[in-house]
This record gives structure tokens, sequence and C-alpha cells, in this order.
């Protein structure tokens, strides 16, 4: 007993010493020819690995840093490069027969930088993975000689990878755009990537760069040819955190942008003005949340979800929505043309329901929408606290209550410059904190009507359009039960200033000799007057020239009447007492 326990322990301590002995005969960094080779051939890119050590009991090969070279149409400088590449390999082999044969990667602290085209088309890691010619998987450069050392170390390739065919030459017949690729046969069982900064820039764009930190990706099974299990988690630029699980794959070797994807996605807290997931020349602005799925075949992406807004800011001139809005939308988006379609889109506030549908194009430098926002019968009460996100702006103090509102319009145009137009009506609502009636006394022949501090609205209809230059109301039909129908047009600068000419149209036992001599030979009187100022602050005047227009045309009418008709007219411009 006592000799079979001598023995173990002879052998565990020669185990030892040998394990503690084998990197002075194991050379790792004669492995790294192989290893940029390899990994150059598999991304279609230069890759260039650091100083390699051995842990024998990790199991691991460490690079002190790697990159890998950008698609040279986009940047001369890195697409990749980390502090460290972890690359897992299976022992027996490396020390026995010297065969390097990967299991898992790990990239730590890598700084990714992703590049959009001008036009919007491509990204720099669409040709990922693509070894055509024009690639420098397929260059002098990017496959350098096999040096002695890599002689020394062995030829034989890992078990989970085989020699890839040349990819084929383009004929004269072929599109220049068409990729000539094939697929790498490659797999490996784990890959990730630790803590690394993602920066997102637009060629040509005079704009600072998106950058999302803390980025985590996890892959289960990894191969080009077929799908994969993934993980990804990041910080969001301006704050917010973003997880995706699912499956991908395969990897199409032409254009890495057309690879299936099938996956959930889960957004908390995320800027919508920084986040770099709304084109930021919309003006939309307020923090989100999402849940919801993507999934691509590698030419149509589907999206649908459920987001949820808060402090949301709908036009660069508005101020933040008082309560959350909840947008239930579905999307498909054509990866080649960069065209959506809008399926669905419920925009909800409390039980207020707007449905948004239409197409948008995100080709070129700025997104381009044809939509339709149609919402009927909607309560005041939950639209109220929105007003303020769409530019609309009260009275201080004053807010609406009751009612229903009734709009329909089309959304047209690049989204730096929408034009917002079509027609809405609110019915039996009220405005409360605003006494309309004392605003209009300053025009004598209005004086007298009151409405106290809550100005009742039995209909208020027109139609609007709105865009960067300002808002133009046409038809504008306004019923108050306290003071009568007035009606007109006019217009609100991108300032807020008013500018609007309308008539009072005044019936029974409300009308004045004043009112009848300046209608404009109506049953009943309709007296011209002017909106002004600003729209939290608006001014009512008297139209002068308005009711000019209208004396004339009663003076000419009441020749041959014995009754004057200058009667009543002197007192229409004395201040009320």
């Amino acid at each position: 007993m006592k000799r079979g326990l001598k023995i173990a322990g002879i052998v565990i301590v020669v185990l030892i010493v040998i394990i503690l002995i084998i990197p002075l005969f194991v050379n790792a960094n004669a492995f790294r020819p192989r290893l940029e080779s390899e990994l150059t051939d598999t991304l279609g890119r230069q890759v260039k690995v650091g100083n390699l050590s051995l842990s024998i009991y990790s199991g691991s090969v460490k690079a002190d840093n790697i990159s890998i070279a950008d698609d040279p149409a986009y940047s001369k400088a890195p697409f990749v490069q980390a502090r460290s590449l972890s690359v897992g390999v299976q022992m027996i082999p490396l020390i026995f027969s010297k065969s390097l044969q990967i299991t898992d990667l790990t990239l730590d602290n890598p700084e990714i930088n992703l590049i959009r085209s001008e036009n919007g088309e491509k990204w720099n890691f669409s040709s990922l993975g693509n070894k055509g010619p024009e690639h420098p998987a397929n260059s002098t450069e990017a496959k350098p000689a096999e040096s002695p050392a890599q002689k020394a170390a062995g030829q034989n390739k890992p078990v989970e990878s085989k020699p890839v065919a040349p990819a084929p030459q383009r004929s004269a017949e072929q599109p220049a755009s068409s990729p000539t690729s094939s697929t790498p046969n490659i797999s490996i069982s784990k890959l990730a990537v630790n803590n690394g900064r993602l920066t997102v820039t637009t060629q040509g764009m005079n704009e600072p760069p998106r950058v999302y930190s803390n980025v985590n990706i996890g892959v289960n099974n990894f191969s080009f040819a077929s799908a994969f299990p993934f993980t990804v988690s990041a910080d969001l630029p301006g704050g917010g955190t973003l997880h995706l699980n699912g499956n991908a794959g395969p990897i199409d070797a032409g254009n890495a942008e057309q690879t299936p994807l099938d996956a959930k996605v889960q957004i908390q807290n995320m800027n919508l003005a920084e986040s770099g997931f709304i084109d930021p020349a919309a003006g939309i602005s307020g923090i989100a949340g999402f849940d919801g799925n993507v999934s691509s075949n590698g030419h149509v992406a589907k999206t649908n979800g459920t987001l949820r807004a808060t402090k949301l800011q709908v036009v660069k001139k508005g101020s933040p929505a008082g309560q959350p809005v909840q947008l239930q939308y579905a999307v498909n988006y054509n990866l080649a043309t960069q065209a959506g379609d809008l399926t669905q889109g419920n925009v909800a506030m409390g039980k207020a329901v707007a449905h948004l549908t239409g197409t948008y194009d995100a080709h070129g430098k700025t997104t381009s929408v044809n939509m339709k926002l149609d919402g009927q019968n909607m309560p005041v009460d939950d639209l109220e606290s929105m007003l303020p996100a769409v530019g609309v702006v009260l009275p201080p103090g004053a807010t609406l209550k009751g009612g229903a509102l009734n709009i329909n319009f089309t959304i047209v145009g690049p989204v730096d410059n929408l034009v917002t137009a079509g027609n809405f009506k609110l019915q039996n609502s009220s405005l409360a904190g605003f006494n309309l009636g004392q605003r209009l006394s300053a025009i004598s022949a209005l004086s007298g009507k009151t409405s106290g501090n809550i100005t009742s609205i039995q209909n208020f209809s027109g139609d609007v359009r709105m865009s960067p230059q300002g808002t133009q109301a046409q038809n504008i039909d306004l019923v108050l039960p306290a003071i009568g129908t007035l009606t007109g047009a006019g217009t609100v600068s991108p300032t807020n200033a008013l500018d609007f000419k309308m008539l009072a149209g005044l019936s029974g036992t409300t009308i004045t000799s004043a009112t009848k001599l300046i209608g404009l030979g109506s049953g009943g009187g309709s007296i011209p007057f002017l909106i002004q100022g600003t729209t939290s602050d608006p001014k009512f005047m008297p139209d002068v020239k308005g009711m000019a227009r209208g004396f004339l045309k009663q003076l000419e009418g009441g020749k041959g009447n014995k009754s004057n008709p200058l009667s009543g007219f002197e007192g229409l411009f004395k201040k009320p007492k």
C-alpha cells in the first residue's frame, strides 16, 4: 500500500514537472504566421497578431494584441484592434504533433470601427469573409509566405478547418457588383468579445461618431456554413442598455449584411436622440424602452415590438410630452434598397390611439418618409399633455379638457424637412384657464362677450399644413356657444408668431347696431378681427380694413334708406369700460 502511494506521488511530481517544462519545448510564436494566415483567409482581411504565449493550464495561446484591417474603400485604420486575443487549443496535438487545433477565441477590450458608406448602401463589415480577388485575403500582402518557424511547426490543418477552394474569377459578363467568394469551412466551439468599444460613423457626414461601450458578444458553435446561437449586450450612446439574443447564419460570404438572423431585442433607458436608431435629423428625442423581435432572411428584415417613451419630443421646436407614449409597430425593411414599409404603427397615449402607416427610404444621407396618421374619437384629456411634443403651445395656465379629437394627416418628405398636411376636428371640449371673451373685449363690438375662465368649444375644425417654414391654417371653423362662430385663416411662424384674419359671426340678442353696421350683409353680424402676438400670448384686435370694407358695403346697400347708416358706429372703437 505504501509502495503504491509512493509510486503515485512520484508520478504526480513527474507530471507537474512535465507541465512546467512543456512551454520550454513548445514555441507558441512558431504558430503566429499560421494563425495570421488562417484568420486572414477566414475573414478576407489582413490580420496581424502580436507576441504569442502558451498557457498549459488554460489550454490556450494568448496574443498580446491583434488588429484586423478595414476594407480599403472605407479606411486605412484598423477595423478591429484589441489588446489581447486568447485562442483555446487542443493541447495534445499541439504538444506532440505541433498541430494547431482551435477550440475557442476570446477578444478582450477590442476597438471596433463601423463605417457606413456615404450613400448609405453598405457598411465596412459587409465584405467580411468575402474572398474575391479584390479583397486582401487573396492578395499577396494578405498571405505572407510560410516562414521556417511555421514549417517547423508542422503543416497539419486544424481538425475543424479544411482547405478552402480558390474563389472563382469574375467573368466578363458578370456584374462588377456581384461578389465572388466561397464560404470558409471553419468552426469554433466558443467565440467571445469582452468589454468592447464600438464606434459608428458615416462617410462624408460632419457629425460626431456614436460610441457603444461595454460591448460583450458570445457565440457558440460558430460556423460560416451554418446557423449559430449568439448573445450581445452593450451600453448605448447617451445612456441605456441593449440586449440581443438569438440565432444567426449561415454567414453570407459575399455580403455579411445579408446574413440570416432571428433574435429577440430588449432595450432600456435609450436616449432616442443619441442612440443612432433614429435619424438625428428628425429632431425626435426622449427616453425609451423596447421589447421586440427582429428577423432577416438576408434580403428582407422584419421587426416588430413595443416602444415606450417618456419625455417624448416629436419636433425640434417642441418640448417633452408630460405623459408616456407607446408605439406598437411592425416594419418590413428591404436590405438592398434600404426602403421600409411600416405596416403597423399604433401610437397610444392612455386611451387615445392614432394609426401611423406608410413607407420610408433610408437610402442616402437623410431618411425620407411617406406616411399617413389617422386618429378618430381620441379623448382630449389623454392627448393634452402630448401637445408640447408636437410644437403646440397653449397660453400659460390654459389646458384643454374633455371632448374628442379627430385627425387625418399625411407626413411626407425628408425627416429634416417634413411637410404634414391634413385636417382636424375637435368637438365638445373646453379651454380651461383662458377667458377668450375677455380677450375679445379689446374689440368694442364684441365687448360684453364673457365666457368666464373656461371657454367652451362646441366645434373646432380646419385644414393645416405644417413644415419647418411654419404652419398654414385654412377653413377654420370655431363654434363657441358663449360668443358665436369664428371663421378664417392664418399662419404660425417657426417662432410661434401669429397672423390670422378672422370673422366673428354673432346671432340673436347679442347683435348690436354696431355689429349690423360692419356686417357683411348677412342676417346676423360678422365682425372682422385679427389675431397676432404669439401662441402663448395671443393678441386680439379690430381688423380696421375689414371693418371699413364691411361699412362701405353696408353703406351702399343702405342708399335710399331713411335710417342713418352711421348710427352705432361712433362707439365702435371706444375702449370697453
